[in-house]
């Protein structure tokens, strides 16, 4: 058994100081109010449950920094991360992938969903172990600390009507069925859920996208949703209905699926998703950083979407800053102020989030949860007289401001440094690797 105290924790009820925690086997024993430390480990500052990070590219890490001397659109900025995916191994991709799961726990981090479509070798051809991949990415957020939810993502066409590109060839298997035969032989874990995923109404033809919904029929579904008004325009032309009307068509839209981005959407498209439940996973600082566009969260709230969030291309790896720009992003679009509560926008980040990706046990401090928790600086510069406040976690605090990281039970991120990684050097080596020449 190990025990920590917080100064103050986030729990169900709200708020509380000098909470007393004990884990055992990886999940809380007893929480206990206004206790005394005695010898347990002192968490200072706010102390959060887990952040769960529900979209994520992990290779896309190697682009930042790497992508913003040109003018372009989304569109061009694919061509330079397509470069990145020609190049990587099983090998370089587990290095690149634990460092950025290293990453991700100094953040807060502690379940990450990893929307995987780079499959297999070079134009197309499969590794021995034809989930060399999958399970690289797998071993990756062990080392790192993190539990994994393995998307893993159908990819067979190059766009409505439209071929691979050579690229692309490493992400397909060919159809949905050949898809589902090779994903049926990844293994889940205690700490490792495998859902499904569809990379598009783009990647995944019409009359396929019922395989991929079907597949694992209790796993987290995921699909990229509206992400750039070109897909809804190709699609509009194709089929005469948006996305959403075309997910709907084929059963995809359901209590576990998540929409990620659902950015250009129209009012019957908002009712779709509400109406079925499906989650709007957002991920405001990639789509800023590619000029997709601000998508509805109030409406998508309103209609009964839950809110979930994610890094997505990593332009930064900050759950905090992706909560705020929900709000902040929300009050550009109307003009107005006060669309999202602090709370809200951490049970996007916590509880929700977790649900989303299969983990319905985790983001809360309560008895028989997964043991998770974060302890955010309230005296940094950032966060220096704003207050213990949840207002100051949300609104003030960054990834910066993270200082110790309990992860399913063990004490990984202590002083704001991993204690089994060198996270900033694994980064630069592991990136210098794949952006060679």
């Amino acid at each position: 058994m190990t025990a920590y105290w917080c100064e103050q924790a986030l729990l169900p009820s709200g708020l509380a100081a000098s909470v007393l925690v004990t884990v055992v086997d990886g999940r809380f024993a007893s929480v206990e109010v206004d206790a005394a430390p005695g010898d347990a480990v002192r968490l200072n500052g706010i102390v959060l449950p887990g952040l769960a990070n529900c979209h994520s590219h992990a290779f896309h890490r190697a682009l930042r920094g790497r992508t913003q001397t040109e003018r372009g659109t989304f569109w061009t900025w694919r061509e330079q991360m397509y470069a990145v995916a020609s190049v990587l191994t099983p090998d370089s991709y587990y290095q690149l992938a634990r460092a950025v799961y290293g990453e991700m726990l100094l953040s807060g981090i502690t379940a990450v969903g990893e929307f995987h479509y780079l499959h297999h070798a070079p134009g197309g051809r499969r590794y021995d172990n034809p989930n060399a991949m999958g399970d690289a990415l797998i071993a990756a957020a062990r080392d790192a600390g993190l539990r994994i939810t393995l998307l893993d993502t159908c990819y067979v066409a190059g766009g409505i009507d439209q071929p691979l590109n050579e690229v692309q060839q490493r992400f397909s298997d060919g159809d949905a069925a050949g898809w589902a035969s090779r994903v049926l032989d990844l293994h889940a874990a205690d700490d490792v859920v495998i859902g499904a995923a569809a990379h598009s109404v783009r990647g995944v033809p019409q009359e396929q996208l019922s395989a991929v919904a079907s597949a694992l029929p209790n796993a987290p579904l995921h699909i990229h949703l509206s992400e750039q008004v070109a897909e809804n325009e190709a699609c509009l032309q194709a089929y005469g209905r948006t996305p959403s009307q075309e997910l709907d068509e084929a059963g995809f839209l359901s209590g576990r699926t998540s929409a990620v981005h659902a950015t250009h959407l129209t009012p019957v498209d908002v009712g779709l998703l509400g109406s079925s439940g499906t989650y709007s996973c957002f991920c405001p600082t990639t789509e800023r950083d590619l000029a997709d566009g601000i998508g509805p969260s109030v409406a998508l709230r309103d209609a009964g979407s839950a809110l979930t969030l994610g890094s997505d291309s990593h332009a930064v790896i900050d759950l905090f800053e992706e909560m705020r720009a929900v709000e902040l992003d929300e009050r550009l679009a109307s003009q107005e102020r006060g669309h999202w509560s602090a709370p809200e926008l951490l049970a996007a980040g916590t509880v929700v989030g977790h649900r989303s990706l299969g983990f319905a046990d985790a983001g809360r401090i309560e008895v028989g949860a997964r043991a998770d928790l974060v302890a955010v600086r309230v005296d940094s510069v950032r966060t220096a007289g704003t207050g213990a406040s949840l207002e100051t976690a949300v609104f003030a605090a960054s990834a910066a401001d993270v200082r110790d990281v309990v992860a399913s039970g063990n004490h990984l991120v202590a002083s704001g440094e991993h204690v089994k990684l060198d996270v900033a050097a694994e980064l630069a080596a592991s990136i210098g690797a794949v952006t060679a020449g």
